[in-house]
């Protein structure tokens, strides 16, 4: 399973309106730690198949959710559930980090 790739367009679909709780990569292609931090979100879609949904939203392409969402710094990666933000991590943090947070939701 791979990340999805969410857009302003299918965010509300893919993220506010899911039965599962979302994590979200908020990054862009000239970012060198959102490329550190790409590997261990696959890792995670793969591994929280069915739990979880891994979603991934390119800033550049998509900067009216990043507004939304007070995005000011990239990686930034959000956990959603029920529609609303429950968790925030920022920066190229070890897997360990964001399996915590997942697992406290």
């Amino acid at each position: 399973m791979k990340p999805i790739t969410l857009t302003d367009q299918n965010f509300e679909e893919e993220v506010l309106k899911s039965d599962l709780p979302v994590v979200i990569d908020l990054w862009a292609a000239w970012c060198g730690p959102c490329k550190m931090i790409a590997p261990i979100i696959e890792e995670l879609a793969e591994e929280y198949e069915g739990k979880f949904k891994v979603g991934k939203l390119d800033v550049d392409e998509n900067q009216q959710t990043a507004i939304k969402y007070g995005v000011r710094s990239i990686p930034t990666v959000l956990i959603f559930k029920d529609g609303e933000v429950k968790d925030t991590i920022i920066g190229a943090v070890p897997k360990s980090v964001f399996v915590s947070k997942m697992e406290a939701i």
